[in-house]
């Protein structure tokens, strides 16, 4: 298979892996040059009343029009098992049957990898345990040099992969590789 890396993200009622659960999910498989050989979106159903309970505060309060566009998409979602066989399916296509751990990469993907293995954890069991942390790049780059990257923070799952593939690539054009 061509895939190099699984890219995810997810779209939380919250942070908290246990009370809070996933309402949208997007996955882009890519090679090494971070070119796209494939994507997924998926709504994940979520009950309202959940919803309701757990999308509050400060964030959902600043990003109120996320919320609503969620909640009103959430009528549409398929169930979670129903998400995970798909999701499983599209690794199948891009990473082969299974046997070769995949490696994850998005924006904090740690956060995104304790939903996937509380909600998912098949698709927990394919992946490897090194993972490619965009965040950690961006540490560096403004501790470091002081350099940023502005993001959108469009609070959607396929448009944020987007950009954490446009920031990565950001930050590589400022390495140099080694002369052969």
């Amino acid at each position: 298979m061509s895939a190099a890396l699984l890219w995810v993200d997810l779209e939380m009622t919250g942070l908290d892996p246990v009370e809070d659960r996933i309402v949208e999910v997007a996955a882009i498989a890519t090679d090494w040059a971070f070119e796209p050989l494939g994507s997924y979106e998926a709504v994940k159903k979520v009950g309202p009343g959940l919803m309701k309970r757990r999308m509050v505060g400060e964030f959902w309060d600043t990003h109120a029009e996320v919320r609503q566009a969620l909640m009103d998409q959430n009528l549409q979602g398929t169930n979670g098992r129903t998400v995970e066989n798909q999701l499983l399916a599209f690794c199948d296509q891009h990473f082969g049957d299974g046997t070769t751990r995949i490696v994850l990469a998005g924006n904090s993907i740690h956060q995104d990898r304790r939903f996937i293995a509380n909600e998912w954890p098949r698709l927990d069991a394919r992946l490897h345990y090194r993972m490619l942390d965009v965040s950690a790049w961006k540490l560096v780059f403004e501790g470091r040099y002081g350099a940023t990257y502005r993001k959108k923070e469009a609070h959607r799952a396929l448009s944020d992969i987007e950009e954490s593939i446009a920031e990565l690539r950001h930050y590589l054009e400022h390495v140099r590789p080694p002369a052969d």
